[in-house]
């Protein structure tokens, strides 16, 4: 089976992030680089997760750049997508803005304990691969 591989336009990687909740959060730490889950919101030009203020990105992910991927793969038919946004994260604090996003979008956490931080990506890049086995 050949392999077909294809970038995904900006407007194709956007409805691929506003289609499913969870990502991974790319952050650089003292420690080498850390690769994290979160359930997540695109709110406008942007992703939105909750994190807990004492772990790993409550600590960094608002500090500077950070990756944010999301995929999906089909190991019958050897076919998949990936989409891949980077930007600076940054601590939402603003009241309006939380209340806006306590509102009028679903952003519970699902892991257990207190996810007091929303931490927002302005993503500056938005890729995306599409891998098709040939038939």
């Amino acid at each position: 089976m050949s392999v077909r591989t294809g970038e995904l336009d900006a407007r194709t990687c956007r409805a691929l992030l506003e289609g499913s909740q969870v990502g991974r959060v790319g952050v650089c730490t003292p420690a080498g680089p850390q690769i994290l889950p979160v359930n997540y919101v695109v709110d406008g030009s942007s992703i939105v997760f909750r994190t807990a203020p004492y772990g790993v990105l409550g600590r960094h992910a608002w500090h500077g750049r950070i990756a944010f991927e999301i995929d999906d793969t089909d190991l019958a038919t050897r076919s998949g997508w990936s989409v891949l946004a980077t930007g600076q994260g940054e601590l939402v604090e603003d009241a309006g803005e939380l209340a806006a996003l306590r509102a009028f979008t679903d952003n519970r956490p699902w892991g257990p304990g207190s996810r007091l931080l929303y931490v927002r990506l302005r993503w500056d890049s938005l890729t995306g691969r599409r891998v098709r086995g040939a038939p």
